[in-house]
């Protein structure tokens, strides 16, 4: 699952990738805590096993997506 978070006053998105068995209501639970500012930081485990943490206050938008078939190369449609 990819995950890309834009944060304020970068001109970079961060992009995640997710493991494919991420329980999506358990992510939004923790979008959600972070965004309402019940908790201050946003910690994700990326695919790999890497932390990535994130200042709640700093979270400008959220974008989750499916990794099946969205990444495509050369110009087909």
């Amino acid at each position: 699952m990819d995950l890309r978070i834009g944060v304020t006053h970068s001109p970079r998105e961060l992009s995640i990738e997710l493991a494919d068995d991420t329980d999506r209501d358990e992510l939004h639970k923790k979008l959600d805590a972070a965004l309402t500012g019940a908790v201050d930081v946003l910690w994700l485990t990326d695919k790999k096993q890497r932390d990535v943490c994130v200042a709640a206050s700093k979270i400008a938008y959220v974008e989750i997506g499916s990794a099946e078939g969205e990444r495509k190369i050369g110009f087909g449609g």
